[in-house]
């Protein structure tokens, strides 16, 4: 299974792509998001992205935001 991220800045899409797996920080700690996952929309906090693609994990500085 897969899911599709998109991470947006003011200025440009910076992500658009399909991943495995991803890892953020929220207000009320990490959390991981799996597809098929229940919605929910949370605050980011300032934190590291952690995406999974296959069996390699990449990461993202983030600033804040929504998700």
């Amino acid at each position: 299974m897969i899911l599709s991220l998109c991470v947006l800045t003011p200025n440009r899409i910076v992500w658009d792509s399909e991943v495995k797996e991803i890892i953020l920080s929220t207000n009320s700690g990490q959390i991981g998001i799996l597809p098929n996952h229940a919605p929910i929309a949370t605050a980011v906090d300032i934190g590291i992205l952690r995406i999974r693609l296959n069996d390699q994990w990449l990461t993202m500085a983030l600033m804040g935001g929504f998700a």
